[in-house]
C-alpha cells in the first residue's frame, strides 16, 4: 500500500457516488505525503476499509464523508487552473459535512512531513478568493 508517486504509505477510502465523478476510482486512496489521489488498485491496496482512518495522514485531517471530500479536493489542487469547478464541489461538500476547508488546510499547512506538489498555504488563500 503506497502511493505510485513518491512511494509514501497511502490511505485508502470509498468514494460517496455523489462523488465519484471527481474521483480516482470508486475505492481511491490518498498520499501521506504527497496528497495525490489514485486509485486503491493502482497503490496496492486490496481491501478498503469502511471508515477510513485518516489520521494517518495528520490528526487533524477531517473524517467522514466530509474528509473523503477534502482528501479528494487535495488531490486536485496541484491543477487549480484545470480542475477549479471540481475543487469547489469537492470544498462545498466536505464543508455541508461539516469541514471547516480553509482551517483544515491552513492546518496541513504547517505539517513539515507533507511533500505535496504545490504550496498547501498559498492554495488556501487562492480558494478563499474564489468565494
Amino acid at each position: 500500500m503506497s502511493c505510485p508517486a513518491c512511494d509514501a504509505p497511502v490511505v485508502a477510502f470509498t468514494v460517496p457516488a455523489a462523488l465519484r465523478k471527481h474521483a480516482p476510482a470508486t475505492e481511491s486512496a490518498i498520499c501521506s505525503s504527497c496528497l495525490r489521489t489514485v486509485a486503491a488498485s493502482e497503490a496496492g491496496v486490496d481491501d478498503v476499509p469502511e471508515n477510513a482512518d485518516f489520521s494517518a495522514i495528520h490528526e487533524s485531517f477531517p473524517t467522514g464523508r466530509g474528509g473523503v471530500a477534502f482528501a479528494l479536493a487535495l488531490g486536485k489542487l496541484d491543477s487549480l487552473a484545470l480542475e477549479r469547478a471540481a475543487i469547489e464541489e469537492l470544498c462545498e461538500a466536505a464543508e455541508r459535512a461539516g469541514v471547516d476547508v480553509r482551517l483544515a488546510l491552513e492546518r496541513l499547512a504547517e505539517v513539515d512531513e507533507l511533500d505535496p506538489p504545490f504550496d498547501i498555504g498559498r492554495r488556501s488563500q487562492q480558494l478563499a478568493s474564489f468565494r
